[in-house]
């Protein structure tokens, strides 16, 4: 680095974080209680500060200035300086170098020491002393980004909503035993790219991935003194710079070059992020940055004592998205991963937290009202996780227009129903027609029911079907975290067998389920590794299980079934591509004839009855057929006819009239049997699976 001056020039307040412009950087964070802010410059290792300059300048309570011959690649980290009063919501404590929340890439790792902590740990008094030592050299370091963006192409997938299917996995697991790919590049980004692991999801028919957090996190105290790690990384400590272990070289064009590749297929990348709570926790955690610059700010605190973090997020704090300065950091993360990488969607963990304010849950909260009218997400996807454990913290249906929302009742109830739980067929038929009941409403389309069996969060499809507990020694935790409640069924054995027949009926679950998700109305969501039978042994809470727990063992893919499986997901992928009945624009209410006798919807018992109040309320009744017809063009429908048997028996299943030209495309008890013509009135349907017939219908009577 060239000499530097001696003071900061005054710079600019905007933008935020570090800017440069090739013969210097502009260096400018908020902080509304701050006295006085410090810029603090590293040598190359981050081992050794070479430098220290006052911020000259606060502009409507953000700090800046501008250093000549600051220029990429410098690391830096800032100092706050303020009242530590925590009975009153402060905690500024110069002593500790704090990351700049805009920082866009991370030089080093924190390494734990009680010296991250603002107060001393040790004392009786507890977050009300203060600790005077360096933080420094445990904490990783900002860089200054100046690297050009390269785009050979910039055509977005653009995939309407109501032909999306989502593929939920996790950027290094995916790869990390793949020995095809390099293995320094194994789980990072660079790995995404892969034609093998790109070809793998085009077979499947996936139109998105979505990825879990990329965000920088930390890997907690806790768990690192347990010799564990934080896998999935909901623990985030930087909203613009990405994950370092992501990063095989440590450039951002490595993102870049993995979207532009599935873009390249047809493949849209949706990120997984964690705006609702930050890696520094609860009043007796760390301050790394956000708390250190000033807490009063960035978390919800507790109103009558703000020495106290809200905690409506389980983790110890609250995003304090209600604060016009944490909307805006929010906004501008957004923006950045949309422009600078091209990524075409969000999924927000907690989505119920960033949309409290005081008064609680609103749709109408400040950061959804910004979201919806920002140009830049104009046009890329919005997934919120509609809850979490504060008050009314169960949101399902209540966000706003624009938003897809995660389903937990459709995981619930599709689970219920194939498990053999009695009462259950009318909650199915709610969720084959994509809950209408929960998201019909101020014009919202089906695509806003994010439709799953398993994901991330839970146990994996295999282990849905092998396990009736779940086994989650691993985390040490004597087996007391995740949930109890999973609806599994083991048929017969815990965990793994070779008995062939406890195997063929785990099999026949997993496909009738996989059936039920993709010919659902809604946008369905696959659990990375579900499709060649990835097991996680049975623990339904693997987040600090980064080793052959979590990672995806590819071997499964190659084996008979495994590729049986994997050809059975594809042909779902597919028969939803090709039946406009199967992926619905709009929700269908069953009040208009699409072809004479033919209403959109119509749901028939297993004797082709039209179901009544008295057979919907039978709780005995596990069999159900579903009829959908919609318009092609100006004389033809696309008629489909789902029937779905519950229960262990076959049973014969009288089709409805008016007859029609039927054709077999599925049959989830027989997966690798060819299409056929039926002709016949009848059809037997094997015990728990799934059959589609179709068929094209003239909307008018012949002439």
């Amino acid at each position: 680095m060239p000499a530097l001056p001696e003071r900061m020039q005054p710079g600019s307040p905007y933008p935020l974080g570090a800017t440069c412009d090739g013969m210097g950087t502009n260096f400018a964070v908020f902080s509304a209680h701050a006295e006085r802010m410090e810029l603090c410059l590293f040598d190359p290792s981050g081992k050794r500060e070479i430098a220290r300059y006052d911020l000259p300048e606060c502009t409507d309570e953000v700090w800046h200035g501008y250093l000549p011959r600051v220029r990429g690649g410098a690391l830096y980290g800032f100092r706050a300086h303020g009242p530590y009063a925590p009975e009153e919501g402060h905690r500024f404590n110069p002593n500790k170098l704090l990351l700049d929340p805009y920082a866009r890439l991370l030089h080093g790792q924190v390494r734990w020491s009680d010296a991250l902590h603002g107060y001393r740990v040790s004392s009786p008094r507890a977050d009300l002393s203060f600790d005077r030592r360096d933080s420094a050299a445990a904490m990783p370091k900002a860089v200054v980004v100046d690297e050009p963006m390269h785009w050979t192409q910039g055509n977005r997938p653009h995939t309407p909503w109501n032909e999306t299917v989502i593929y939920e996995t996790h950027v290094k697991g995916f790869t990390r035993t793949l020995k095809r790919i390099r293995q320094h590049e194994r789980g990072t980004f660079i790995a995404l790219a892969d034609p093998y692991v790109i070809d793998h999801l085009v077979k499947l028919g996936v139109t998105a991935v979505e990825l879990l957090p990329v965000h920088a996190f930390v890997q907690d105290r806790r768990l690192t003194e347990m010799k564990l790690r934080n896998y999935w990384g909901y623990n985030t400590l930087a909203f613009f710079a990405p994950e370092p272990a992501y990063l095989a070289e440590g450039a951002l064009n490595e993102i870049r070059a993995a979207v532009q590749a599935l873009h390249a297929a047809g493949i849209e990348v949706i990120l997984d992020v964690v705006y609702n709570h930050t890696c520094e926790g609860s009043e007796l955690g760390t301050t790394m940055s956000f708390r250190g610059l000033d807490n009063k700010s960035y978390y919800r605190l507790m109103p009558d004592n703000p020495r106290y973090c809200i905690n409506d997020t389980g983790t110890g704090n609250t995003v304090n998205t209600a604060h016009p300065r944490v909307l805006q950091l929010v906004m501008d993360s957004l923006r950045y991963w949309v422009q600078t990488f091209h990524v075409d969607g969000f999924r927000f963990d907690l989505g119920v937290s960033l949309g409290r304010e005081e008064h609680g849950f609103d749709p109408n909260c400040g950061l959804f009202d910004a979201m919806r009218q920002d140009p830049v997400l104009a046009n890329v996807k919005l997934i919120s996780e509609p809850w979490d454990i504060g008050p009314g913290g169960y949101q399902l249906g209540n966000h706003p227009p624009g938003f897809g929302e995660w389903n937990g009742k459709f995981r619930d109830d599709v689970r219920k129903f194939w498990k053999g739980e009695a009462g259950m067929r009318g909650a199915l038929a709610g969720r084959l027609q994509a809950s209408g009941e929960l998201f019909d409403h101020h014009r919202r389309r089906p695509w806003a029911s994010v439709n799953f069996v398993t994901a991330h969060d839970g146990f994996t499809l295999e282990d849905l079907v092998s396990y009736n507990d779940k086994h989650n020694e691993a985390n040490g935790e004597d087996n007391r975290d995740g949930g109890n409640d999973n609806e599994s069924y083991n048929h017969g054995v815990e965990g793994p067998t070779e008995d062939e027949g406890i195997r063929t009926a785990r099999d026949r679950a997993k496909r009738a389920m996989l059936a039920t998700l993709f010919f659902s109305h809604g946008t369905p969501m696959l659990l990375g590794g579900d499709e060649f039978g990835r097991s996680q042994q049975g623990n339904n809470n693997a987040y600090c299980q980064d080793n052959e727990i979590s990672w995806y063992d590819w071997k499964l893919a190659t084996s008979d079934r495994g590729r049986e499986l994997t050809d059975f997901v594809a042909r779902l992928a597919q028969l939803r591509e090709q039946h406009p009945t199967l992926r619905a624009a709009h929700f269908l209410r069953g009040d208009t004839e699409v072809v004479p006798g033919m209403r959109e919807v119509m749901w028939f018992d297993e004797s082709g009855a039209e179901m009544t109040q008295e057979t919907w309320g039978f709780t005995e009744g596990r069999l159900l057929t579903l009829r959908r017809a919609q318009a092609q063009g100006e004389k033809r429908a696309d008629v489909t006819l789902l029937m779905i048997n519950g229960t262990p028996e076959t049973h014969v299943f009288h089709l409805p009239q008016p007859g029609v030209n039927w054709r077999l495309r599925c049959n989830s008890a027989a997966p690798a049997a060819p299409e056929v013509a039926w002709s016949e009135p009848t059809i037997e349907v094997e015990g728990r699976s799934v059959v589609l017939l179709a068929a094209t219908v003239r909307t008018e009577p012949h002439e």
